[in-house]
C-alpha cells in the first residue's frame, strides 16, 4: 500500500517551502494537484511524474491520489499555502474515510495569512480571524455572520478569496458589512502575488479598501482598534508595553 502527502508549499516560491515539504516531494514518485500549483514546483522536481486537474475539480483530483496510493505509489497533493487551511487535506480524509488505508501524512505549509502579514508588517499579533469570501462552498449569508462576529468581536481579520471574475463584488459587500460596525478610516493592507513574480502590498483604510480592485491572488488585512502604521508599516500591538 503507497502513501499520500499532503503537502502545502507555502505562498510559492522555494525559499518559503518548509524542509519537511521539500523532503516530502523529493521522496514520492508523483505530484499531482490544481496545474497552478504544480507549476510553482515543477521546476525543482524535474524527475518526478506530475498530474494535474482543473479548478472545481477537488473531489476527483483527491480520489486519483487515494487510488494511486492504493496501487503502491508514494506521491504528494500539493497545496498553496498550507495543505489544512482551506486545503486538500480534510477532503482526502473524508474520502478515504473509516479505512486506515492508504496512509495520509499532512504537511502544514505557510498559509497567507502569516506570509501576507510579514509583507505588511505584524497585523497579526493578537486575537485574528481569517475568512474566505467564496460562496461556492459555504453560504453568503454564513460568511456574512462571520464577518459580524469578527467585527463585532475587535478581531483583526484576514480575507481569502476577496473577489474572482463570477463575484467581483464580493470584497465591497464584505466592506459594506463591516462598515457597520468598523469606522472608515480603520487601518487595513492589501497583499497580492505573495511569494510570487509581481509581489506587492499597499495599507489603505477600509473606506478605501471598499474601492480597492482586488482578485484570487489578493489577501486582505483588516485592523482591530489597536492597530496603527508605524514607520509605513501595519502593526497590531500585543499590548506587552502595558503589563
Amino acid at each position: 500500500m503507497g502513501k499520500v502527502f499532503v503537502v502545502g508549499i507555502g505562498p510559492g516560491n522555494y525559499e518559503n517551502m518548509t524542509v519537511k515539504a521539500d523532503r516530502a516531494l523529493q521522496a514520492c514518485e508523483l505530484i499531482i494537484g490544481y496545474h497552478v500549483y504544480v507549476d510553482l514546483v515543477k521546476d525543482h522536481y524535474p524527475d518526478k511524474e506530475f498530474m494535474t486537474t482543473p479548478m472545481t475539480q477537488e473531489v476527483k483530483r483527491c480520489q486519483l491520489a487515494l487510488d494511486f496510493a492504493g496501487q503502491g505509489q508514494t506521491l504528494a497533493m500539493v497545496c498553496s499555502g498550507d495543505s489544512g487551511i482551506y486545503g486538500m487535506a480534510a477532503l482526502l480524509y473524508e474520502l478515504r474515510g473509516e479505512a486506515g488505508e492508504p496512509e495520509i501524512e499532512v504537511i502544514p505549509g505557510l498559509t497567507a495569512a502569516c506570509s501576507g502579514a510579514a509583507l505588511l508588517g505584524a497585523p497579526l499579533t493578537h486575537d485574528f480571524a481569517v475568512i474566505s469570501l467564496s460562496d461556492r462552498l459555504t453560504s453568503w449569508e454564513k460568511i456574512k455572520k462571520r464577518l459580524e462576529a469578527a467585527a463585532l468581536a475587535d478581531l483583526s481579520i484576514v480575507l481569502y478569496n476577496p473577489a474572482s471574475k463570477g463575484r467581483p463584488h464580493h470584497l465591497r459587500k464584505a466592506c459594506d458589512i463591516l462598515l457597520q460596525y468598523l469606522p472608515g478610516d480603520r487601518l487595513c493592507g492589501i497583499a497580492q502575488h505573495i511569494g510570487r513574480e509581481g509581489e506587492n502590498h499597499r495599507l489603505v483604510s477600509l473606506r478605501e479598501l471598499r474601492e480597492a480592485d482586488a482578485d484570487m491572488f489578493c489577501t486582505i488585512f483588516i485592523g482591530n482598534e489597536m492597530t496603527r502604521k508605524i514607520s509605513g508599516s501595519m502593526v497590531t500591538p500585543r499590548g506587552y508595553r502595558n503589563v
